[in-house]
């Protein structure tokens, strides 16, 4: 089966002019699944007026193909039923996700977040941030109404995604950082919360402990994949197409895998050169960049890790019985490395 995904959303109002309809392809078996925990995202933040209800519409640029709830939903059915908990946890996991985009939007200084403008842009550091900070609050508060063991689950979770950001921030221009401590930042910015969500799924869909196990596996490799794919995407993809701020990673000196990999490998004087060049901003730097990890093959050895990840979650699908979930999950293994946006 090839990977597919949405084309661009259709933002067709469905409870609140703030919340978009996800695209039906390739998540057609959930969408009655997301349209309810969309719901769920919007009445929880309905109560809100001005000056905070503008900033409330304003998420709608900032609500993709709800991939995370996804993850809850397909999870779920591959294993068993979905029951009106995993309602609630899909939008409180999309909910902790949203309030990672908008404060990372401050960290990186970014524009533009789906071709529009970032909330630091049209409000400022000090309002997005403390807007962040309101959905992490509301996402811990609708958590609450499942249970402990969920609370549990996604204050971990979250805790990591915490964690992450803060060693990523830390580490900026440490051009010695190795992949150790690359791996151990995007365990926590990124995989953490699909880890969670598949984790989720399974769970509250009666799954046993072992089942639950491989499927918060896949998604953690998935998650790994994916921000392999998306730092590559940062270097040498189009803004045009990925509809958000590229070139970030280099000007907020965050190393990622293919850095690493370059200076590992090219010989001394010339890691030296290739550091002096990630270390003084300039014209055509990004494109200088790139040349160097084409030359020493670390664009090739990045996406050789993601793949191999991509294969690590596909195989923790064995064993459940065969089902349209089951092959869409499949499937987003290949698209986490190969999309465009």
């Amino acid at each position: 089966m090839t990977a597919t995904i949405p084309a661009p959303e259709v933002y067709t109002p469905l409870i609140a002019p703030s919340i978009p309809r996800p695209a039906p392809s390739p998540f057609t078996p959930v969408l009655a699944d997301i349209v309810e925990s969309d719901r769920i995202f919007a009445e929880t933040l309905a109560n809100h007026r001005s000056p905070v209800a503008p900033m409330i519409r304003h998420l709608r640029h900032y609500r993709g193909k709800r991939l995370r709830p996804a993850l809850v939903f397909l999870s779920a059915r591959a294993c068993g039923p979905v029951a009106p908990a995993h309602h609630i946890l899909a939008a409180a996991v999309e909910m902790i996700h949203t309030a990672t985009l908008v404060h990372d939007d401050v960290l990186d200084e970014a524009d533009t977040r789906r071709h529009n403008a970032s909330f630091n842009a049209e409000w400022g550091n000090k309002v997005s941030i403390l807007f962040g900070d309101m959905l992490f609050t509301h996402a811990f508060h609708l958590t609450s109404t499942v249970d402990g063991r969920a609370c549990q689950l996604i204050g971990a979770a979250t805790n990591k995604v915490c964690a992450g950001e803060l060693l990523q921030t830390r580490e900026r221009g440490n051009w010695h950082l190795s992949e150790d401590e690359y791996f151990a930042m995007i365990d926590g910015k990124t995989a953490a919360l699909t880890e969670v969500s598949t984790r989720l799924g399974a769970l509250y869909a009666g799954a046993t402990a072992e089942v639950a196990e491989r499927l918060a596996t896949y998604g953690h490799s998935l998650g790994i994949a994916f921000q392999i794919a998306d730092d590559l995407l940062d270097l040498t993809g189009e803004e045009a197409k990925a509809g958000k701020t590229l070139g970030t990673d280099l000007e907020q000196q965050k190393m990622t895998l293919p850095l690493i990999h370059a200076l590992n490998t090219l010989p001394t004087a010339e890691a030296d050169e290739f550091r002096a060049l990630l270390q003084n901003p300039g014209p055509h730097r990004r494109e200088a960049v790139t040349d160097t990890l084409i030359r020493s093959g670390s664009l090739q050895y990045a996406k050789r890790t993601a793949e191999e990840h991509a294969r690590t979650a596909r195989a923790c699908l064995d064993g459940l019985p065969k089902s349209e979930c089951r092959a869409i999950l499949e499937q987003l293994t290949e698209w986490s490395i190969r999309r465009e946006k």
